[in-house]
């Protein structure tokens, strides 16, 4: 063993601190002030304009905010408020327009007065915009005048001056991302369309608009956050008719929710906090959490539908609600700068108080509705114990699923262009290791890797092995096993284009999940296997009952064809049923890169963002069970549990 010596590093003294005059510092370190910089980081500039347009209708002082963009990435933000206002800082003795786009720290939220309650960067949002952008234009309209300034890069191109008179009031903001900067200088405008929408039904009485080329829409509602549910509910069959309503005062927080259970699997719970969205939850996330909670484990006992020490589970009273969540509250603690998570704990108690109480309330009011619902949380609890399958398998009468080959043969036939990079799991060598380190078979055996893919599970058990065949329905997955194994034969695993007892062994991986009534392929494998020969089959299973149903969740929306949530306990009882013996097993942990894994064909970019989102609003008791990491640039990272199963056919 060799000593390893540090590498000296280079001189340190007082000429090596630099300091960044302006906005250097935020141009050199744009993912510290923006979250990144690659298409949320553009995403988050957008938003910073538009949440200080908004600030104005919070107050008041704004009933319309205008956002457009050009096929050149342009956007230009536009509000009918007060406008900036026109003179001179007294401190600084320069326009206070010009000041507010350029100085870090600079604005009119830091007193109290003009914004009492406001969700932007409280000075940092439109400066850092200007900094990041190629080209940033601020023109207000104020006491009868129009005003405009130019940037580039943060420096100012054209000083901010008067160019006309002006017969409205308000602020309109133009910048380009600048490209230099970010890897992809577009925003979503399917999220800013997203954005704008929600906004007009937090707000009472703003209308928004977006347009893009000839495409344009528009959002106006008095319906406020139950028609938000409502809408988030779409055609989901529901519990009861329509939202219930909570709102309440504490201390300073101000509390609104609307909350509607359907009989759809997934929760959907959309938080705000001053109308800023908070995509990982935080302390009102939980407060709502605990009033749900409570509420209905409450009921629950009082009707005696539960025992009295028998309390209802999180995530089986939360699950299929839609619910919209918004505080208002002044000075909120975020975590970091473009508020992902709320921190305040004074949040979560007034939440739950405001919550609790409203919910207590109405299903006092309405017995049968409430019954309904409690009666869902108990059926959800009943699955989660006393099934292993998928959720929905457990709780709703199974239909027979008929497969059709083509989509079979269509999806990887697509998937076989890139199928090694489209998942770390397909080549892992510990992975793989362990499926042909199983092999109990002889030296001159012969073996079949059903749904072999690229053949890498078969070329696993080389030299343990005599001969290696592989079975793939899709004709490019066969020719691209051909270059691993010693023959291909195309073919399907319902009806396996082999005689009884033809292999010693077959080895299969990752398929069985997909297969409509798995049990028929496996009784195919068992035929075609010679009486004491050995079956090697890997799968990931799910670390408990807790994280079954949210991996389902994650699954089926990167896989539509996804049908069979298996746990360890239903791979083993479906190799018994086949009539294998002798059932041993491996595990590996596997960290997945889920950015990579779900950038597949079959999974278009809306089910790819509801993805992360169900990582990002991941419940704390999944959490507890369930590995992952998501990183300071939102990349995730999953750990998920492969088992590898041995078993035999009687000799």
């Amino acid at each position: 063993m060799s000593d390893t010596v540090p590498e000296r590093g280079g001189r340190y003294d007082a000429g090596s601190i630099v300091v960044l005059a302006g906005l250097q510092a935020v141009r050199m370190r744009p993912a510290m002030y923006v979250g990144s910089t690659g298409a949320e980081g553009v995403m988050q500039l957008v938003v910073e304009v538009l949440q200080n347009a908004l600030d104005e209708a919070l107050v008041g002082h704004a009933s319309r905010l205008d956002a457009s963009v050009d096929d050149e990435g342009c956007w230009v933000i536009a509000d009918n408020g007060r406008g900036i206002p026109l003179g001179n800082h007294p401190a600084l003795g320069r326009p206070v327009a010009e000041v507010v786009v350029t100085e870090l720290h600079a604005g009119g939220k830091f007193r109290e007065g003009a914004y009492r309650l406001a969700g932007g960067l409280h000075g940092v949002g439109l400066t850092c915009v200007n900094a990041l952008s190629s080209r940033f234009e601020l023109e207000v309209r104020r006491d009868g005048e129009r005003w405009l300034g130019r940037w580039a890069q943060g420096e100012r191109v054209e000083a901010f001056h008067r160019v006309s008179a002006a017969d409205d009031t308000g602020t309109t903001v133009r910048f380009v991302p600048d490209a230099a900067i970010f890897a992809t200088a577009r925003a979503d405008f399917h999220e800013v369309e997203a954005w704008l929408r929600a906004q007009s039904w937090l707000t009472s009485g703003l209308t928004c608009s977006l347009a893009r080329g000839a495409e344009r829409v528009q959002f106006s509602s008095d319906e406020g956050l139950a028609g938000f549910a409502r809408w988030l509910a779409g055609a989901e069959e529901r519990v009861h008719p329509e939202p219930i309503a909570a709102a309440g005062t504490a201390g300073d927080v101000q509390v609104d929710a609307a909350l509607l259970w359907t009989r759809a699997f997934a929760e959907d719970v959309q938080c705000f906090v001053n109308h800023v969205h908070t995509p990982l939850g935080g302390a009102h996330t939980d407060g709502l959490r605990a009033a749900v909670g409570h509420a209905l484990t409450r009921y629950a006992r009082e009707a005696r539908l539960i025992d009295q020490n028998e309390p209802l589970q999180g995530g089986d009273t939360m699950e299929g609600l839609v619910a919209v969540l918004s505080v208002r509250m002044r000075d909120p603690r975020f975590e970091g700068q473009t508020k992902t998570r709320l921190l305040d704990p004074v949040a979560g108690a007034a939440v739950e108080r405001a919550v609790g109480a409203a919910l207590s309330a109405w299903m006092r009011e309405h017995p049968a509705e409430s019954a309904a619902i409690v009666g869902r949380a108990i059926e959800a609890g009943r699955a989660r114990v006393a099934s292993r399958r998928a959720s929905e398998r457990a709780r709703y009468e199974r239909v027979e699923h008929l497969v059709d080959k083509e989509i079979y043969r269509q999806q990887f036939g697509i998937r076989s262009k890139n199928w090694h990079a489209s998942a770390d799991w397909i080549t892992n060598a510990g992975l793989l290791g362990l499926h042909g380190g199983s092999s109990q078979l002889g030296p001159d055996s012969v073996i079949l890797d059903v749904c072999c893919g690229s053949g890498v599970v078969g070329n696993s058990f080389r030299g343990k092995v005599g001969k290696i065949i592989g079975l793939d329905l899709t004709p490019e997955m066969v020719a691209l096993s051909r270059t691993r194994l010693d023959e291909v034969v195309q073919g399907d695993v319902y009806d396996i284009p082999f005689a009884d007892a033809s292999f010693d062994g077959v080895c299969n991986r990752e398929v069985l999940h997909l297969l409509p009534q798995p049990e028929r392929p496996l009784a195919e494998i068992f035929r075609v296997i010679k009486p004491g020969g050995q079956f090697v089959v890997g799968q990931w299973v799910p670390f408990s009952a807790i994280d079954g149903p949210w991996m389902f969740q994650v699954v089926k929306k990167k896989q539509p064809l996804f049908v069979n949530n298996l746990y360890d306990e239903d791979m083993r009882a479906l190799l018994a049923g086949a009539g294998f013996v002798n059932v041993t097993t491996q595990e590996f942990l596997q960290w997945e890169d889920i950015d990579n894994w779900i950038d597949t064909w079959e999974t278009p970019q809306l089910h790819r963002h509801q993805i992360r989102d169900l990582y990002h609003q991941c419940p704390a008791e999944v959490r507890a069970v369930h590995p992952f990491e998501i990183s300071a640039t939102g990349a995730i990272r999953d750990c998920w549990r492969w088992v590898i199963y041995s078993a035999f056919k009687h000799g």
